[in-house]
């Protein structure tokens, strides 16, 4: 084996051992952001607790320093849960208004109507069947309801 033969092979060892090490970090780099979960996984009672709590209201309707004066506070939030999956739905002056909703594992949202309105409704549906919510507001929070 000649002289250049051996410069040749350590050239394209060494090339290829760069080239791995740039790949492993870009991936390290990049695999974090896109596999990691941010803040962490919470479990269903942690998130019930987080969606309950009442959010901060202003003590006065002030303007911001943004110049925008705040929003009206909207009503008190409740989850609502079926085997089908899980709805947040908020009371305002407007009416009833899910907030959001998810199905359940082996279930998808079949229709949705968000509202605000006198009422709104979630409806999921699986193999082991169809849930629907139909939440209304009854004073300043939102109830299930029977369907029509």
């Amino acid at each position: 084996m000649g002289r250049r033969s051996i410069l040749v092979a350590t050239g394209w060892v060494a090339t290829a051992a760069i080239a791995t090490l740039i790949g492993l970090g870009a991936i390290r780099l990049v695999g974090e952001s896109l596999t990691g979960t941010p803040g962490g996984v919470r479990s269903a009672a942690e998130i019930e607790r987080a969606l309950a709590a009442p959010e901060p209201t202003p003590a006065t309707a002030a303007p911001s320093a943004s110049g925008a004066a705040p929003t009206a506070s909207s009503g008190v939030r409740r989850v609502f849960a079926t085997e089908g999956g899980t709805a947040v739905a908020e009371c305002s002056t407007d009416g009833v208004r899910l907030v959001s909703w998810a199905p359940a594992q082996g279930y998808r949202v079949r229709d949705v109507d968000r509202g605000p309105d006198d009422d709104v409704e979630v409806t999921f549906k699986g193999s082991s069947g169809e849930y629907e919510l139909k939440l209304r507001c009854v004073g300043p929070e939102p109830v299930a309801v029977a369907d029509d």
